[in-house]
């Protein structure tokens, strides 16, 4: 029988999520030949006990586990030799600051299967958080906008026990009539429409949106057709054609920043495509966005928006940005456009996100992972086994040899 570990989370200020819950946990027992065992958290959004209570071990040596899940990256001074770990490794990037984790998973011989890269045969990712970062975004956007203009008051996410405890807040608060624009349709932008919708906010066309007035919150969700276009002027917008060749098109985003209140930005950014606006037309006189809640938190200057020059914290979700300068100012400040982005969002609901999370695990990838027979699914997504690369990641080789003298 196999013994799974959840990890505690080790990263300073350390993640509340876990990769499955208690009931979960207890269900991925019941369906396969498994043992799980939770390693002892004082953070983690589900106490302890609350595992206990379901009969799962609660255990600080996991060097008995065949299999250890966490979230964020594992500390290398945390690492067991010779295991099998899933957690986010942000190593495939090429991310210097994980450069040492990288090598310490060859060195010790560590078979890393990354959940960025679990996917199906299409290439479509199949566990992620960003539905819940979505959640949480909006949430935090609309919340900088109440503390800027002091026209009303909303609780942070994290102060509440979970998401229905939220909605319970919505429907208390009043909130000011405001223009909302909203970019991308995935996962990150679905999240942050339900927020919208639970708040009550009313759906406008983008047509609408530059057009007409309005007494009440409004939102307009914008795709890339409505704020990139060709070169060569209008043509019929092929996406495909977008992604591949996005240094072909510039933005045509100014009509909304000039009747925008708030930018929630949910792409996925790729550098060949533009930015929506320079820092130059942030400096304008029209520029009326006045809180910018980034989602996706790419940071300047390889960024769809180019004040994001850092990722905020939970404890500090907001930083000025001073459009004429080019530089960063305490929040709120008048001359100021504000600055939402948290890089760890739905840490802010940890139990739902963690829900959300752990149902995709059962559905789709314990299956592959626990069963005898090879699986396509994690293949592709293991980095590296037995102090070797995989085959689709020997481009990181270079990467693991930098500087290393």
């Amino acid at each position: 029988m196999l013994t799974i570990g959840i990890l505690r989370e080790g990263k300073a200020q350390p993640d509340e999520r876990a990769p499955l819950s208690p009931d979960q946990c207890v269900e991925v027992m019941q369906q396969f030949p498994v043992k799980i065992i939770v390693q002892p958290s004082a953070v983690r959004g589900f106490q302890d006990s609350e595992y206990v209570a379901k009969g799962i071990a609660r255990q600080e040596d996991l060097s008995q586990c065949d299999i250890l899940l966490g979230v964020k990256e594992v500390p290398v001074d945390q690492l067991l030799p010779g295991k099998t770990y899933m957690f986010f490794s942000h190593t495939i990037k090429k991310q210097a600051y994980n450069r040492n984790l990288l090598r310490a998973l060859l060195d010790q011989h560590i078979r890393m299967i990354d959940y960025e890269v679990l996917t199906d045969d299409l290439g479509d990712r199949l566990v992620a958080f960003g539905f819940y970062a979505g959640i949480v975004g909006a949430h935090n956007g609309i919340w900088a906008y109440g503390q800027r203009t002091g026209a009303f008051t909303l609780p942070r996410m994290y102060h509440c026990h979970d998401y229905a405890e939220v909605k319970q807040v919505y429907e208390t608060v009043s909130l000011s009539p405001m223009r909302i624009v909203l970019t991308g349709n995935g996962r990150v932008a679905k999240g942050a429409v339900r927020t919208l919708h639970d708040m009550g906010l009313h759906q406008v066309s983008p047509l609408d949106f530059l057009h007409k007035d309005f007494d009440r919150p409004v939102y307009t969700q914008l795709f890339a057709q409505d704020y990139v276009i060709h070169k060569d002027g209008p043509r019929i917008f092929n996406k495909s054609h977008f992604y591949k060749h996005g240094e072909e098109y510039h933005s045509i985003f100014a009509p909304y920043y000039k009747r925008a209140d708030l930018l929630i930005n949910a792409i996925y950014y790729d550098e060949k495509a533009p930015a929506f606006f320079t820092p130059t037309e942030m400096a304008s006189p029209d520029f009326t966005i006045q809180v910018i809640a980034d989602i996706t938190c790419d940071l300047a200057p390889n960024a769809s928006v180019p004040c994001t020059l850092r990722a905020s914290t939970i404890a500090n979700p907001v930083y000025g940005y001073d459009p004429v300068h080019q530089k960063e100012l305490p929040p709120f400040e008048p001359h100021g456009v504000d600055v939402m982005a948290i890089d760890n969002l739905p840490s802010e609901l940890p139990r739902d996100a963690t829900v959300f999370f752990g149902r995709q695990l059962i559905d789709n990838i314990l299956p592959e992972l626990l069963h005898d027979a090879e699986s396509a699914i994690i293949d592709r997504a293991t980095i590296c086994k037995d102090g070797f690369l995989m085959p689709q990641f020997r481009y990181l080789e270079d990467f693991v040899a930098a500087e290393k003298a």
